[in-house]
């Protein structure tokens, strides 16, 4: 266990378990309890979670040591373009599974919708965040981590 711990995308789903229960969590409670849209749960489930990305992800996954000063931007950035892309084709999807099976329940396709849009989410932001954000640049290597 101690070894699979050396690998950032390891440590970066163990972060992404627990950011899932926070971000999505959320999400499920804004969009099924308090009856807010579907943008509306997601986003603020996703800024929820993505200020508990930040610091657990900088700090524990990739060990950076990019100031907060050079990174949050890039984190916001990544998170937001990766939020977009995911979520949106995610509910594009789920508007299609609507208009070819009319007899589904609108909430069903949307809380599958909420999953698949997290499952892309997830996997874009790594390589985001692994190239982009927390990249280190260290006198003989290009990149590290």
């Amino acid at each position: 266990m101690i070894k699979l711990l050396q690998h950032s995308f390891v440590r970066f789903l163990l972060v992404g378990v627990f950011n899932t229960l926070v971000g999505l969590g959320t999400s499920f409670l804004l969009f099924n309890l308090l009856d807010l849209g579907y943008w509306p749960a997601t986003f603020l489930g996703n800024t929820i979670g993505a200020i508990v990305s930040y610091v657990l992800n900088k700090k524990f996954t990739f060990r950076s040591e990019v100031s907060v000063k050079n990174s949050w931007w890039k984190f916001m950035l990544v998170i937001l373009c990766c939020y977009g892309v995911s979520y949106g084709v995610s509910n594009w999807l789920g508007q299609v599974v609507l208009r070819m099976l009319p007899h589904v329940k609108p909430v069903w396709v949307h809380n599958a919708a909420i999953l698949v849009g997290s499952g892309l989410y997830t996997i874009s932001n790594y390589f985001g965040h692994k190239y982009f954000t927390f990249r280190s640049r260290t006198a003989g290597s290009p990149m590290t981590n």
